[in-house]
């Protein structure tokens, strides 16, 4: 089964310019694996050296973050879209 991934800009360069990608798999972690497989500049940027993501990036099926689901165990159909959106921090001061 086919699910839409979609990048941000910053990661897209990885991924031959790409703003989204069509990969297989079943849950979330399944289809990032795929991800860092199709485009391993990816992935220190997407998932941390035991497979789990990044703390500054963030992962949504459809509307929903997967931390506030099943994470990486989050189940995918085909008519979902994954999008990786990179944390944002910071500010200006005084």
């Amino acid at each position: 089964m086919s699910v839409e991934l979609r990048l941000p800009t910053l990661l897209r360069p990885a991924a031959d310019g790409q703003a989204s990608v069509a990969l297989e798999g079943a849950t979330v972690g399944e289809i990032l694996s795929q991800l860092v497989t199709s485009y391993p500049g990816l992935s220190d940027q997407v998932l941390t050296g035991d497979g789990s993501l990044h703390r500054f990036v963030n992962v949504y099926v459809n509307d929903d973050d997967v931390r506030y689901l099943d994470n990486l165990d989050t189940a995918v159909t085909s008519s979902d879209v994954i999008s990786i959106l990179p944390a944002v921090a910071g500010g200006a001061t005084a």
